[in-house]
C-alpha cells in the first residue's frame, strides 16, 4: 500500500469522525451515552465481520503461524483503549457542549508523540512540534472554546484523550505486525460494543423502543464510523507513523465545523475560518516537512 492511499484512508476516516460528531451528540436524546455506544459498535462489528470472511480469514494461517499471542494482546489494549476514549467522550458530551468536547479532544495531537518519547525513548523529528501547535491553536479558533464555560464534562475529555493516544500508538504497533485491518477492526468493535453492552445493562435503562428512536444515528455512527472509519484508520497507520498521523486526524475537527455549517446552519466566523486554516497548514507541515528534508539531505 502506497502513503497516498494511507493518507486518503486518512482524510475519509476524518471525514467520517468529524461529521459523526453530530450523531453523537443528537443521539442521545432518548438513551444513554453507554447503550448509544453498545448498539453502535455492535453494529459496526456487524458491518465489518463479513468482510473479514470474504477478505481475509484466508490469512490467518501465515499472519498468526508465529504469534497469536501477541495479536490477541494488542487487539484487547487497542479495543480497551477505543471503549475508553469513546465512552468517556460520550459521557462528556453530557455535560459539556460540542466545542469544548472538540476542542479537548484534539489533545491526542501533542499526547502521542510525548507518550512515545516518555515510554518508548523514541525521539520525535522536531517537524511534529510546529505542526501539532498550529493544529492546537486552529482547535482553538476552530470551537470558540474562550467564550465558553469550563464544565466537568471538559475534564472527562481530556482524560479520553489520553486513550485516544493509546489507541493510535497501539494501533501504529499492530499494523507493522500483522497485515490483518478487517480482523482489527471488527476485534476493537467487538470489545467495545461488550463493554458498552455490560455497563448500559448495569446503569442504564436498556429499552429497545427507545434505541429505535435514535436508529437514524446509530446507523451513521455505528456503520461509518464505529465500523468503517476505524479501518481506515488501520489503513491510513500503515504509511504513516503514530505522531503524523495524530495531526491529519485531527482535521475532524474541521469537518465537523463544516458539517455544522452545512447540517445545524451554524455560522462559520472568521475564527472558525482561521482556525481551519491552521489545522490545515499543521497537517500539510507535517507531510510536507520530512519529503523537502528528505529531499535535500
Amino acid at each position: 500500500m502506497s502513503k497516498t492511499i494511507s493518507l486518503l484512508s486518512a482524510l475519509l476516516c476524518t471525514f467520517i469522525w468529524g461529521t459523526t460528531f453530530i450523531a453523537q451528540d443528537t443521539g442521545m436524546d432518548n438513551i444513554g451515552p453507554f447503550t448509544f455506544n453498545a448498539v453502535r459498535f455492535f453494529i459496526g462489528f456487524l458491518a465489518i465481520t463479513p468482510l473479514v470472511f470474504l477478505f481475509e480469514i484466508k490469512k490467518f494461517k501465515s499472519e498468526f503461524k508465529t504469534d497469536t499471542k501477541t495479536f490477541v494482546n494488542l487487539s484487547f489494549l487497542i479495543g480497551l483503549s477505543l471503549f475508553l476514549g469513546s465512552a468517556l467522550q460520550q459521557v462528556a458530551l453530557l455535560y459539556t457542549d460540542v466545542a469544548n468536547a472538540a476542542f479537548f479532544t484534539i489533545f491526542y495531537v501533542p499526547l502521542v508523540p510525548i507518550i512515545i518519547f516518555l515510554f518508548k525513548r523514541t525521539l520525535i523529528h522536531w517537524s511534529v512540534w510546529p505542526s501539532v501547535v498550529l493544529c492546537l491553536i486552529g482547535g482553538f479558533l476552530l470551537t470558540n472554546f474562550y467564550d465558553a464555560t469550563v464544565r466537568l464534562g471538559d475534564g472527562l475529555v481530556i482524560l479520553g484523550a489520553l486513550f485516544w493516544s493509546t489507541h493510535i500508538i497501539f494501533t501504529g504497533i499492530i499494523v507493522n505486525k500483522y497485515n490483518l485491518p478487517l480482523t482489527l477492526g471488527a476485534a476493537q468493535t467487538f470489545i467495545v460494543a461488550i463493554f458498552s453492552f455490560v455497563i448500559a445493562f448495569i446503569y442504564e435503562e436498556f429499552v429497545y423502543l427507545e434505541i429505535m428512536k435514535e436508529i437514524n444515528s446509530i446507523l451513521y455512527a455505528g456503520i461509518l464510523s464505529g465500523g468503517f472509519a476505524f479501518v481506515l484508520q488501520i489503513y491510513a497507520q500503515k504509511n504513516i507513523t503514530p505522531a503524523p498521523a495524530a495531526i491529519v486526524f485531527s482535521l475532524e475537527g474541521v469537518f465537523a465545523t463544516i458539517a455544522a455549517w452545512f447540517i445545524l446552519n451554524q455560522i462559520l466566523d472568521i475564527n472558525n475560518l482561521l482556525g481551519c486554516l491552521f489545522i490545515l497548514c499543521g497537517v500539510l507541515l507535517s507531510q510536507l516537512l520530512p519529503l523537502v528534508q528528505k529531499k535535500y539531505s
